[in-house]
């Protein structure tokens, strides 16, 4: 026995005695102070601006489709690539089957990757189109749920991506999705992760020269329909 191991076994001895004592409960860093829609949409808008994120708050899926149309026109791209949610299905279409690639769904995927969706091949997709699970009005982010890699590269690889998200998805902080999050993480079948998406890829070199799209899109747009 080494001399951690001993202390260790010293430390059991003389607690083994002790009665159970009730943990504490977590301090409450981030109060719930339940906001309602309207105020965490203005402060994800705020706080998304700060970072050169571009917001958009569409009254219908109508008005939806047509941004989405504005920002493909604006980036110059006739053709997106997408992760397959009902959202995105609903938002894509009125663009036509042609115009929309959907990114593979299975969860265990085989080894490699399918055809058409390697990294190299990914990297030239223009605009991606993802669905936010929860939108975090003190940042301005975005979580998305990632089943496969293919869904995980969609959020990095396009120079402009497109998350598209419900008014009934906004959440004051993390600690208000995090129950959810957890509750849906705890599933043993379930596979993939979540990604937190803050604004567009943003760095500094040395010089503190702020370049953007280096590790991400250059550009994020944030569609919410309601």
């Amino acid at each position: 026995m080494n001399s951690r191991d001993t202390v260790l076994s010293r430390i059991r001895n003389a607690l083994s005695d002790r009665p159970n004592v009730e943990l504490p409960p977590p301090p409450e860093i981030w109060p719930d102070t339940a906001p309602d829609t309207d105020s965490m949409t203005k402060r994800f808008a705020d706080e998304i601006a700060v970072i050169e994120g571009e917001f958009f708050r569409c009254g219908s899926t109508g008005e939806a489709q047509e941004q989405l149309r504005t920002i493909m026109q604006d980036v110059g791209c006739k053709a997106i690539a997408a992760v397959d949610r009902p959202l995105a299905r609903e938002l894509t279409s009125a663009l036509g089957a042609e115009t929309v690639a959907w990114a593979p769904t299975d969860i265990d995927m085989p080894q490699g990757n399918p055809e058409g969706w390697d990294p190299p091949t990914m990297e030239k997709i223009e605009l991606g189109l993802v669905s936010a699970d929860y939108l975090l009005a003190d940042t301005g982010s975005c979580v998305v749920e990632c089943r496969n890699p293919q869904e995980r590269m969609m959020c990095y690889l396009p120079p402009n991506c497109v998350v598209v998200a419900k008014t009934e998805n906004f959440r004051e902080h993390m600690p208000a999705a995090w129950k959810e999050i957890a509750q849906r993480t705890a599933d043993p079948d379930r596979r993939g992760e979540f990604v937190v998406i803050t604004g567009p890829s943003r760095t500094a070199d040395i010089e503190k020269i702020l370049i953007l799209g280096v590790h991400g899109p250059k550009r994020l747009f944030v569609l919410v329909v309601g």
